[in-house]
């Protein structure tokens, strides 16, 4: 009788450790998901900061997807992305801003 309540605490203390794992994974999961987008949010408001600081901030042309156009020192025309990123383009390629 011991046996089969000794063989039954062993299977029950193994499947839980298996489901607990399984749990781990998941919040590790959403953990890293989470963490990844504060920083790409993080990322993109330092660098818009840092361009309305730095750099002319176009009010009359927009880019191609009505993005928001900086100039900076050099006369180069970038927009920034989700990510921070700056993604330079050409004067051609500006829209004009239609104002509503």
């Amino acid at each position: 009788m011991k046996k089969i309540i000794g063989i039954g605490l062993v299977l029950m203390l193994g499947f839980g450790t298996v489901s607990q794992a399984q749990t781990v994974k998941k919040v590790t999961h959403s953990v890293k998901k989470g963490a990844k987008k504060v920083g790409n949010k993080t990322a993109e408001v330092a660098s818009k900061g840092k361009a309305r600081v730095a750099d002319q901030k176009l009010d009359n042309r927009t880019g191609p997807n009505n993005e928001t156009i900086y100039v900076d020192g050099k006369s180069r025309y970038y927009w920034i992305d989700k990510k921070g990123k700056r993604h330079f383009v050409t004067e051609a390629s500006l829209k004009t801003k239609i104002d509503n």
